[in-house]
Formats: C-alpha cells, structure tokens, sequence
C-alpha cells in the first residue's frame, strides 16, 4: 500500500494552480475536465516520484466550513518538507507570500506557516538534523 494522493481543498482552481506553480515552484501534473471543475494536481520537482498534490475544488459548503474553521484556528491543512526552512522563507517572502511569523525550532523540526492564498495555512518543515 502507498500513498500517492494527497489534497488540499482551495477555493478557486486556477488561482491555486497559479500560487502552486508559479510561486512554490511545484509542477501541474494533470488537469482532467470534471463538469464545473477539474481533477487538478500539481508535483514536487524535488519530490518523490509518483507522488501527487491535489487541488480539490470546494463545490461542498461542509468543506468550506471545515477549511475556514481550520484557518481561524491556525490549524495547517498540510505539511511540506525543506532542506533549508530560511532559505525557503526568505525565497517565498520575496515573492509575496504571507507568513505567520518567522521560522522557530520547536525540538526535532523547524517550522513555519504561510497563507496558500485558497483559504489554507501550510507549514513549511525543515526536519532537525
């Protein structure tokens, strides 16, 4: 058993497939028209091969619910992983991208949180050496 699939739920697919691209360097995989929406993924570059990020549409009031609960609260909707956390904070702030603070040691990780500008908090890791 694998795990290939991982999703985000975003609010608007072509702004996500935008922020994702253009901004996180992240590669769109495939776009399979789906009625209003679209099977939407994007992968890692430096990733693990075969694995895929979803950006699934929130045609479900419950979801949006969900997300906006989650956001409030500062709760991220997942995680990605950096070999270099500064490095990458500084890279994606240059670019605009809205953090909630700087990066901390929190023991075995470095982390910290920024706004996917579709409703989502991602924390951005750095494992501890």
């Amino acid at each position: 058993m694998q795990i290939r699939l991982a999703s985000v739920m975003v609010d608007n697919q072509d702004k996500a497939l935008r922020f994702y691209t253009t901004i996180l360097g992240f590669v769109k995989s495939k776009e399979i028209p789906m009625g209003q929406f679209r099977w939407l993924t994007v992968t890692s570059p430096e990733g693990a091969e075969g694995v895929e990020l979803v950006l699934e549409p929130m045609g479900f009031l419950p979801a949006q619910t969900y997300q906006k609960a989650l956001f409030a609260a500062g709760i991220p909707a997942t995680a990605f992983i950096t070999n270099n956390v500064q490095s990458e904070y500084q890279r994606l702030k240059s670019l605009g991208v809205s953090f909630r603070g700087e990066p901390k040691n929190m023991g075995p990780i470095t982390a910290v949180l920024f706004d996917d500008t579709c409703g989502n908090l991602i924390n951005l890791v750095q494992p501890s050496a």
